[in-house]
Order: structure tokens, then C-alpha cells, then sequence
């Protein structure tokens, strides 16, 4: 199979202003496999670079946002957020990981295009960590001259952060870290065992704040189950397995109560819990991994290193709780996790469900963590973790940190998740003056 290229010289660059932006996108090529450069037409990886117009010309230090995901794209910055902060003392650095946003974007229409499942496989697995860290640095050399940077690490950002420290300290001077620390020696089955009971406490707060939507997710899940069946505008079936989906948003601010402002809308007939046709559409939408599959595929195989026994994690895990049967009232809602039959149901994950089979069966994996590098690290680390955070588990987190050289962790409940975006302004400073030594924890 040839897959097509993109027709770029490298590193070109396009300048504007945005309001309260200037703004220098760039782009450039890279390999699609760094072991083997030659196996796949290169593809194209684009960075967006932010600073305060006011400041446009000075030497500020380099922030690289490492975005959470797997699977999403870096953040445009329409409004004020962290990067407000940020642009005071820093250019900021928004890369589009690969196969997400404008690099190169990994659709169903690519994946259905190779010749069988392995060769999909094979390609799928050239989108983790460590070519996500190898392209930053064809970035910072490339664009940047090899200059130094810092990075912020956004969920899986924190990933991101301990393998690149793994692979190229010598590029950092600092790595602040929000919601994002895993486990390095851990794998999937071992993060699900965790972060299950975790959404279980997410779901008593759902019922201890909103009980009549714990009610009504019931008798939709009753009409959902009975027949006859359902369908979302997209065509997908919208099932009750669809309708849990709507828990993975509980790690954030936003999620229990966003949830309920859904449903307040969500009958369109209270006496037989008809689903109403804006409640189907915006379960299409929260539920539907468009605009991310990649999300989804490499959900399990972010963790994968080293030799290890094939299968689904999450739904090995899930199978052990029946507290979250499908069966089961009241209703509970899944979190952050993917299941095989979501590549059946969900239409925009169809084209990659042989792929998506091949890479849960493999067994063996390229490492993404040097474990003796990383408890001699000398570059300051400074993290915040979510206290009753579902997705990165706490414990975890904690056991990184005491394996990660010249690193702080400031635990605190006062945030989900989504802290970053809610609080920014609060946090951002606060790990840099951790990691400066300026201030110190209690």
C-alpha cells in the first residue's frame, strides 16, 4: 500500500496576529516510524507557537504544552486560558501530537486503506509516546535551534513528560505536570483495577446530588434494553452500553452537572422514556470519537512495554464489577475506558476495529520508560494530582513519584481533572515557582 505524502519543505512558517496572540505556525515532516524512516511516506507534524504581541520580539524562554489525550489535539486558544498565564514569562509551543489535528490527522478513511489488520496495527503503533517525544525534538532542533525548553504536560502529557525525560533530559530545563503522572512500571490491568472503584465514588456523587437523574438514567436504560430498538441521528444503535458512555466526562469540573442539564431534556415521552431526539443527537456527539478516534484505538496501548499477556484491559476489569452491568440498577456510568464493542457499535471507530483487535492481542512492546534514568533525574519536576481524579489514579501517581529523580507533588481535592482549565491562572505559577525552588510545599 503507498499512502500519500505531504508535498512540504521543511519547517515552513506562516506569521499573524490573533486578538492578544501573535502567532507562528510551523510545519515539517518526520517519519512515521523513527526506527525505520523509510517504511511510510513521512507525514507532517504542525506546531502552533503563541506569545504576548507586546513581547513578540523578546528572548522569552520556550513552554512546550504536551496535550492530554491520546488522541486529541492541541489546544486552540479562542479565549483566555493557562496560556494567558504563561505568556508572561514564556513563548508557548502547541504542538498537534501526530495523527491529530493538522499533522497528518489517522482517520477511518486512512486506516481502511492497508491491506489487512496487521499492516493497520502496524502502523497504529508508530503513535505513541516515544515518536511523540521524537518528533518534539526534530522540532526543537529543526525549529529552534536545539534551544532548551520547558514543558507543561496535560494528563497524558505526564506520559508524554517521563518518556521524554526517559529518552532526552539533556533537551529540558523543567516539567510541570497536571493531572498526569502514570504509573512507569505498571500496565492497563493494573491502572483499571484503580481507577474503577474511583468511578464507582464519582457515581455516588451523582446520585447523592442529582437521585432523580439516577432514576431517570434507569428508565431510559429499561427502554434502551426492552426494544424496540433505538437509533442515534448517525445511525449507530444507541444501546445501553452507549448510554454509560456518558460517564467519562466525571473527572472533570463540568461532568456530574453537565450530566444533569443533559438529561433535563432527555424524555420525549416521561411515561414510556422515549428518548428525545436532542438527547440522541448530543449522545452521538459526546459518545461518537469523530473528531478523536485515536482516542479510543490507542486508549490500552498508551500503557503497553515490554512482554505481556493480549487482551482488552478495561473490559476484563469492568467484567469483574457487576455493579456495572448493563443489567444493573441503578444505572452506573462508565469512565475513562474502551471496550471492544465500541468498535462495533460506534461508527466512527468501524474502520479500526480489526486493527484495533490486532493491537489488544500483541504481546510484546517497545519500552517507553528508562526506570534507571528516571530515578537519576536531575531536571526539576513539579506536578499536581487530583485527589479524586477517576482517570489517573492517585496511588499510582504517588508511587512515580517517589521513583522520579528532583520531583514534587502537590496533591490537592480542591480540582478534578480538568484542572488546568479551570484554574490555571492558580496552578501554572505555582509549579513553576515549585520547580524553581522559589516556594515549597507544606
Amino acid at each position: 500500500m503507498t499512502l500519500p505524502g505531504p508535498d512540504l519543505t521543511p519547517a515552513a512558517t506562516h506569521d499573524y496576529r490573533a486578538p492578544g496572540l501573535a502567532v507562528r505556525e510551523h510545519r515539517l515532516q518526520v517519519p512515521v516510524d523513527w526506527s525505520a524512516p523509510d517504511a511510510y511516506p513521512p507525514i507532517e507534524i504542525f506546531a502552533r507557537e503563541i506569545s504576548d504581541p507586546a513581547r513578540a520580539g523578546d528572548d522569552l524562554p520556550l513552554l512546550l504544552f504536551l496535550q492530554g489525550g491520546p488522541g486529541g489535539q492541541g489546544p486552540r486558544p479562542l479565549s483566555r486560558g493557562w496560556w494567558s498565564t504563561a505568556l508572561r514569562t514564556h513563548r508557548v509551543v502547541l504542538l498537534d501530537q501526530r495523527g491529530t489535528g493538522r499533522s497528518t490527522p489517522v482517520d477511518g478513511r486512512r486506516i481502511a486503506a492497508f491491506d489487512g489488520a496487521t499492516a493497520a496495527a502496524d502502523y497504529l503503533a508508530c503513535f505513541r509516546a516515544d515518536a511523540i517525544v521524537a518528533d518534539a525534538e526534530h522540532l526543537r532542533h529543526t525549529v529552534y535551534g536545539g534551544r532548551r525548553w520547558a514543558t507543561l504536560g496535560q494528563s497524558y502529557g505526564g506520559f508524554l513528560t517521563l518518556a521524554y525525560l526517559s529518552a532526552h533530559p539533556e533537551a529540558l530545563t523543567a516539567c510541570y505536570v497536571t493531572g498526569g503522572l502514570p504509573s512507569v512500571t505498571g500496565d492497563a490491568e493494573a491502572v483499571y483495577r484503580h481507577t474503577y472503584p474511583r468511578q464507582l465514588a464519582r457515581n455516588r456523587v451523582l446520585a447523592a446530588r442529582y437521585p432523580d437523574d439516577v432514576a431517570r438514567l434507569g428508565h431510559l436504560a429499561d427502554r434502551l434494553g426492552a426494544g424496540p430498538a433505538v437509533t442515534l441521528p448517525n445511525g449507530d444503535p444507541f444501546t445501553v452500553e452507549r448510554l454509560q458512555l456518558l460517564g467519562m466526562p466525571f473527572g472533570m469540573s463540568y461532568g456530574i452537572d453537565g450530566l444533569h442539564w443533559l438529561l433535563d431534556t432527555a424524555l420525549a415521552d416521561e411515561s414510556t422514556a422515549e428518548p428525545s431526539d436532542a438527547f440522541g443527537a448530543a449522545v452521538a456527539h459526546q459518545t461518537g470519537f469523530d473528531d478523536n478516534p485515536l482516542y479510543a484505538v490507542l486508549q490500552e496501548v498508551i500503557y503497553h512495554q515490554g512482554e505481556r499477556a493480549g487482551g482488552w484491559a478495561a473490559q476484563a476489569e469492568h467484567e469483574r464489577w457487576p455493579a456495572f452491568a448493563a443489567a444493573a440498577r441503578p444505572l452506573q456510568l462508565t469512565g475513562e475506558a474502551v471496550y471492544p464493542w465500541m468498535f462495533d457499535q460506534i461508527r466512527a471507530l468501524r474502520p479500526f476495529r480489526a486493527a484495533a483487535a490486532e493491537l489488544a492481542a500483541r504481546t510484546s512492546w517497545p519500552q517507553l520508560y528508562d526506570v534507571a534514568r528516571l530515578a537519576a533525574n536531575e531536571v526539576p519536576v513539579a506536578a499536581i494530582q487530583y485527589y479524586d481524579d477517576p482517570y489517573v489514579d492517585l496511588d499510582l501517581a504517588l508511587e512515580t513519584v517517589g521513583a522520579l529523580g528532583n520531583a514534587q507533588v502537590w496533591v490537592t481535592n480542591e480540582y478534578l481533572h480538568d484542572g488546568l482549565r479551570v484554574a490555571g491562572d492558580v496552578i501554572v505559577p505555582r509549579l513553576m515557582s515549585l520547580a524553581a525552588g522559589t516556594t515549597s510545599l507544606p
